[in-house]
């Protein structure tokens, strides 16, 4: 079996993007698993297409379980740790968001990997990214 999850996308414009994800796990968790998939993201007005993205907000639920968003890399960057069977908002646009400073093999995409997770652990995480081009 595998965790039941879901990923939607709320808003996907010219500068912000808002999903949303959740998961009920059956105990197998996941790992580095790609939520936000640069990729598949509108591409902006001139038709450039998404290269990255910086998470300016956060609304999140976690039930018995941590979540860990990283930038995907050859080394991924760990951008913020969710805590275990708590919930929140944090809003980051005041200094710009939390920008992708990951290295070498940097793709753009946001990952997610559960912690200490068991079955019938949860989660749903909304973030609001601003999309950036090259």
């Amino acid at each position: 079996m595998a965790d039941a999850v879901t990923s939607q996308t709320l808003i996907d414009g010219v500068k912000t993007a808002v999903l949303k994800f959740t998961n009920i796990s059956d105990g197998s968790g996941e790992s580095n698993v790609a939520k936000v998939d640069v990729s598949t993201l509108a591409n902006n007005d001139v038709g450039d297409a998404c290269t990255g993205a910086s998470i300016e907000k956060i609304w999140w639920q976690c039930n018995g379980m941590k979540v860990q968003l990283l930038f995907d890399a050859t080394s991924n960057v760990l951008a913020i740790e969710l805590g275990e069977n708590q919930s929140g908002y944090h809003d980051y646009t005041g200094f710009g968001g939390i920008i992708n400073n990951a290295g070498s093999g940097k793709t753009g995409d946001i990952l997610f990997t559960t912690v200490g997770h068991s079955s019938a652990d949860s989660y749903t995480i909304i973030l609001q990214v601003r999309k950036e081009y090259n």
